[in-house]
């Protein structure tokens, strides 16, 4: 057997044995390496200005656990004590409403009657703590296993920005291409993550205190409200209706038909239309020509603002990190392949 060959297949078992030790941490690593190739302009300042790799990236580590996790951890925590801390008393009282309104529904939803009245006949007590406590589990659930992947994606985010400079070093050598195709490959995968993760905060944010500062103006929990809607927004479509919609029937239910009106009013038309339909695309191509002078790197706002929209809808949470990624590398291999047709179309002529 040829020596080659003998390296090869000891490769792929090392692959294959590589992949069955680290397969549950996949997903973590793959999103803490994004994260630390959209933040690596960050850690660069951080470096020049520290003169210190372990302390910029202690840093680096910590803004992103405060300004990334944090305000979602704050929700889920919150909302899993709240769910937890229902009594009977007002579980009770739920069911009471629920029953009430859905006998007797105000005139805009007199057509859903007929479709409510079998849903009536079998609510209870019972039924309606099951329901509560099983939200309540799962929301824990998600709580724990999300609290748990933050801190692993901060861990080996702290890696990947301490150990980054070296881990780039060696797979330039070890992979088969051409100092400038992996530069190339590596500029145009940084350039469009920096674009995503900061459009991703600059309007999560910015949705967040729109809404956050109308419910704080009608009594509610504007910071726990606010995080809810920002992360909410990312969601296709519908995101915001998640949030707006609970709080208007409850509004009408409880009898503020004004306030009732004027938050669906003003989630719809300041936020769903005015912030997300325009000034978000406008957020990301500010921030796309901020960050990239370069104009031949430029990635379209509305390629980014989508391939967000369908690694949301494909992958979950984490598709706003993994869409805009596995796009920016498709791109970039169709541009390689482009550099490389037409180096053999220059030879071809020379010929």
């Amino acid at each position: 057997m040829k020596p080659q060959y003998f390296i090869a297949i000891l490769f792929a078992t090392s692959l294959y044995w590589m992949y069955l030790l680290y397969a549950p941490y996949l997903l973590v690593i793959t999103i803490a390496a994004l994260l630390a190739i959209s933040t690596s302009n960050i850690q660069k300042h951080l470096e020049s200005y520290l003169n210190n790799k372990l302390l910029a990236a202690s840093i680096s580590s910590i803004l992103l656990a405060v300004l990334f996790f944090a305000p979602l951890g704050y929700f889920l925590t919150t909302l899993t004590i709240e769910l937890n801390g229902l009594s009977a008393d007002t579980v009770s009282k739920i069911e009471l409403y629920l029953r009430e309104m859905m006998q007797n529904p105000p005139a805009y939803l007199t057509f859903l009657k007929p479709y409510l009245s079998d849903f009536v006949k079998d609510m209870n007590v019972n039924s309606v703590t099951a329901t509560a406590l099983s939200i309540a589990g799962k929301v824990g659930a998600f709580s724990a296993g999300f609290l748990k992947n933050a801190f692993l994606v901060i861990i080996f985010y702290f890696f990947a920005q301490y150990n980054g400079t070296t881990i780039v070093a060696f797979l330039k050598r070890v992979v088969q291409m051409s100092v400038s195709e992996s530069s190339l490959l590596a500029k145009e995968l940084s350039d469009v993550m920096s674009v995503v993760f900061y459009s991703i905060l600059a309007t999560a944010t910015f949705e967040g205190i729109l809404f956050g500062g109308a419910i704080s103006y009608m009594g509610y929990n504007g910071l726990l409200f606010g995080i809810m809607y920002g992360f909410a927004s990312l969601v296709p479509v519908v995101g915001g209706v998640l949030m707006w919609l609970p709080f208007m029937i409850y509004e009408f239910a409880i009898g503020n038909s004004n306030e009732a009106i004027f938050i669906a009013l003003y989630s719809i038309v300041v936020i769903s239309i005015i912030a997300d339909t325009f000034v978000k695309p406008i957020i990301i191509k500010e921030i796309n020509q901020k960050l990239l002078n370069d104009d031949s790197t430029k990635m379209n706002e509305l390629v980014i603002f989508f391939s967000i929209i369908a690694g949301l809808t494909t992958f979950g949470f984490w598709g706003m990190i993994l869409g805009p990624a596995i796009t920016a590398f498709f791109l970039t291999i169709l541009k390689l392949f482009e550099a490389r047709t037409k180096e053999c179309d220059d030879l071809h002529l020379n010929i």
